[in-house]
């Protein structure tokens, strides 16, 4: 079974390279990327023989897919992402994962953290579904929740923010 540092690592070398398709298989596990090609339009300019030259500009469009097949979800865990915001005590805990963002364990339960909650590396700051599992993400930092990035019941997208903590 790969570590989430490892699958990130793999999806950081496919999405590096010129390979548009990886699949690894181990004994139950099979993981497959595949990624599309960039299709992008430039500015286009065109004369006509009456007329002052014109110029029609087209907005640049890059579109870039990737799917990734998962039968086998590694060990759960947030990472945490230096901000680049003036404060550089600021850290992001993001989605280790797709799926729905819950702030709280049950519907009749408190919410793990709020703004303001003080929080250490094992602390449990939410739950992401996918799957139909829930899994319980680690803040894997220490300090304090400025700011919520996420709603109760909402997708999230693999690497995606999910708190802002001021770590000191």
């Amino acid at each position: 079974m790969l570590k989430i540092q490892e699958l990130r690592e793999i999806i950081r070398l496919v999405d590096q390279s010129s390979i548009s398709e990886f699949v690894y298989e181990k004994d139950d596990s099979k993981i497959k990327i595949k990624k599309q090609t960039e299709v992008q339009t430039n500015t286009v300019v065109s004369e006509l023989a009456a007329a002052p030259q014109q110029t029609v500009e087209t907005p640049a469009v890059t579109e870039k897919k990737e799917e990734i097949v998962l039968k086998e979800i590694p060990k759960k865990q947030a990472t945490t992402e230096v901000v680049e915001d003036n404060d550089d005590s600021l850290v992001e805990i993001v989605s280790p994962m797709v799926g729905t963002f819950y702030r709280k364990p049950s519907p009749e339960s408190d919410s793990y953290v709020e703004e303001g909650s003080k929080i250490t590396e094992s602390s449990i700051v939410c739950i992401v579904e996918a799957m139909k599992l829930f899994n319980e993400i680690e803040a894997e930092t220490t300090g304090e929740v400025v700011e919520i990035l996420v709603g109760d019941g909402e997708l999230v997208e693999y690497g995606q923010p999910l708190f802002k903590v001021k770590t000191k």
